[in-house]
């Protein structure tokens, strides 16, 4: 039997809303830290060359991430790694497609039977919902297969948690190694102080390490660790949003009960959504062209 239309649109919505997007908060927010650092350096009269020092560099990425290795298993360090591309990227989908993909599946399950949703479940890409839906067509219980999916939700939370404390972690080491990195500067500086104009350049040059393990730690490692926190949290909303939706196809509802229901998750979308509505609206009624003929 051919998949009804309601699922084919919704299945092309959610195509559509997913995949990984570039994250331009995380790219402008990095080029603009550049550009005030940099920027504010040669204001003052300094040089780039300032704080080029590939030394102070490989001592404090160095000790950082052996810290990090240090106090994290490496399964969890493999995944705060494999993790930071959701820093750059942002690979959630539209709640307000996955909604539309859920409704669908709730008509033509009134229509045809919980069953019918077996192939479809099949041809899922999202994990999630496919487990979920498996359920369904499965006949499990429904409170077993909210426990189910609930227990699933707290171990990604649980995992995602672990792997942002990662990043978390070498923003509270880069600090202490850049100022490591300083005081071993200064040990070669102490070796020539017959040179006034050699101390005077090395202290410069030692105290670079501790610039980059202050940058490094603000800018880039506890901001990615924070991200990926706001990542998960909406990656929660979303399994969340699925786990109503398949309760209220295991449960026969209303295709537009469901809907209803399902639209809290999505309340920001649909706000950014009618803003841009009434905007264009407006737009278009004060333009020249539908202005009254005088």
């Amino acid at each position: 039997m051919p998949d009804s239309p309601e699922v084919d649109q919704a299945a092309s919505a959610v195509k559509k809303g997913g995949g990984f997007k570039p994250d331009f908060a995380t790219i402008g927010g990095l080029a603009l830290a550049a550009v005030g650092l940099i920027g504010g350096l040669l204001l003052e009269g300094g040089s780039i060359k300032d704080i080029t020092q590939p030394t102070a560099f490989i001592i404090v990425l160095g000790g950082t991430f052996g810290a990090v290795m240090v106090n994290f298993p490496m399964v969890t360090l493999v995944g705060g790694v494999r993790r930071l591309k959701n820093v750059f990227f942002d690979p959630s989908a539209s709640a307000i497609a996955m909604i539309d993909e859920l409704v669908g599946y709730a008509t033509k399950a009134r229509k045809q039977g919980v069953v019918s949703l077996e192939r479809d479940a099949d041809a899922l890409q999202n994990e999630f919902l496919k487990k979920a839906l498996c359920l369904a067509v499965d006949g499990t219980d429904l409170q077993e297969l909210r426990r189910m999916l609930e227990l699933e939700i707290e171990q990604f939370e649980h995992h995602a948690g672990e792997e942002a404390k990662v990043w978390e972690a070498a923003g509270g080491y880069a600090p202490t190694v850049g100022i490591i990195g300083a005081v071993m500067g200064l040990i070669q500086v102490m070796k020539n102080l017959a040179d006034i104009d050699a101390v005077g350049h090395g202290i410069a040059t030692a105290f670079v390490a501790t610039v980059y393990g202050v940058a490094f730690a603000n800018i880039v490692f506890l901001p990615a660790g924070n991200k990926i926190k706001v990542r998960a949290v909406r990656d929660v909303q979303m399994m969340e949003l699925i786990v109503e939706g398949v309760s209220g196809i295991v449960e026969g509802l209303n295709p537009k009960l469901i809907r209803n229901k399902l639209e809290a998750y999505a309340h920001v979308e649909l706000t950014a959504m009618s803003k841009k509505k009434k905007g264009a609206n407006e737009s278009s009624v004060e333009s020249p062209e539908n202005a009254p003929a005088t």
